[in-house]
């Protein structure tokens, strides 16, 4: 008998049911608590199947000196018939159109046991949420969404009767609305950017755009000809918003992060901008602080604005020197004036030195 035909072969599947659970907190009169309450709020207690009972917690002002510009939000098991319990999570913030902004999730499962919590320390800086209060905070109100997705007892599929399901296709919404931008069908708008034409969808840039649904909805120019003219933009930058406007995406951000930056706050597309926020706060460095803090405080960047201004109290000595750094001194003294001032506020035991490398001669 051959090696072959003597060979045996054991095969199993292994797989992990995960139940999900979505909770949504609205908290009202946000900026009287953000004055009076030093503490946290909790929300109303919430169950999910046997796996215990859940609540979420916010510290309003941030729950350690790090943290004290933002809101910090954690998910709280309270209690459980069966311990640990094992979750991954995601908050955000519902908007004044009921939309998810602000998204963050864990990067891995967690192991929760009774009393215990896991969340974000700086979840979202209080300034930005009260800058867009009319976006965020609709009447005062701050409404997080938490969605908790717990995993079940895993269980070999050899170990029991397979049974018959119906495979549900992923959505497309986004590929097909992507994909009539892309092929210009059934548009009724043309774009026009440095002499080239765009076909496009007045219905999905106004859904998308106040600026175009405020374009549209009035009895302007563009609104009859049905054809706008978009200055002040580069081609490349301008696909890239539209790119977002139809898919939710903006690729290749990092080329040019400043510039859709601009774009998407003339647009108002929020969510796009802090997405450009993100961007330019990681590719932050001594050459370019100066730049990127003229550019948040000319779009009203408000998470990029305090970070740069963080990263310039760290390389003060470095960020002076460079060329960025004397032209804002030329053309945005009230920028140099925050800078100081933020320097002059940091915790540093050898800030002399550094106070006069900073301050404008």
């Amino acid at each position: 008998m051959s090696e072959d035909s003597r060979a045996q072969s054991w095969s199993s599947s292994t797989q992990v049911r995960v139940q999900c659970f979505t909770y949504s907190w609205t908290i009202s009169n946000f900026r009287f608590l953000l004055d009076e309450v030093r503490k946290c709020l909790r929300s109303s207690i919430f169950s999910i199947g046997d796996k215990g009972k859940w609540a979420m917690r916010a510290h309003l002002n941030g729950v350690d000196e790090e943290s004290s510009e933002y809101l910090s939000v954690y998910l709280v098991l309270l209690s459980s018939p069966k311990s640990p319990v094992w979750a991954m999570f995601q908050f955000c913030i519902l908007n004044a159109q009921g939309q998810k902004t602000g998204l963050m999730r864990s990067q891995r499962v967690h192991r929760f046991l009774p009393g215990g919590d896991w969340g974000f320390r700086r979840f979202i800086l209080r300034d930005f949420l009260l800058r867009y209060a009319h976006w965020l905070l609709p009447d005062d109100k701050l409404t997080l969404l938490c969605k908790v997705s717990v995993v079940q007892n895993s269980f070999s599929i050899s170990e029991e009767k397979r049974k018959p399901g119906i495979r549900i296709p992923t959505c497309t919404l986004a590929e097909d609305l992507g994909e009539l931008w892309e092929n210009s069908r059934f548009t009724d708008c043309c774009l026009v950017v440095a002499g080239q034409e765009f076909r496009a969808h007045k219905a999905i840039l106004a859904a998308r755009s106040p600026v175009f649904r405020a374009m549209f909805e009035h009895a302007v120019e563009e609104s009859r000809r049905n054809r706008v003219e978009i200055p002040d933009l580069e081609p490349q930058v301008f696909k890239a918003m539209m790119g977002f406007i139809y898919k939710g995406k903006a690729p290749n951000l990092h080329s040019m992060a400043d510039s859709v930056l601009a774009a998407a706050d003339k647009y108002g597309l929020e969510l796009l901008k802090v997405m450009c926020e993100d961007v330019l706060c990681r590719d932050l460095s001594v050459e370019n602080a100066a730049h990127t803090l003229v550019l948040a405080d000319l779009h009203s960047a408000g998470q990029l604005k305090a970070q740069t201004l963080t990263f310039i109290t760290d390389h003060a000595s470095e960020v002076c020197e460079t060329s960025g750094w004397k032209t804002m001194v030329g053309s945005y003294p009230h920028l140099v004036a925050e800078a100081y001032g933020s320097l002059v506020s940091a915790p540093c035991p050898f800030l002399e030195p550094r106070l006069k490398r900073l301050k404008p001669s």
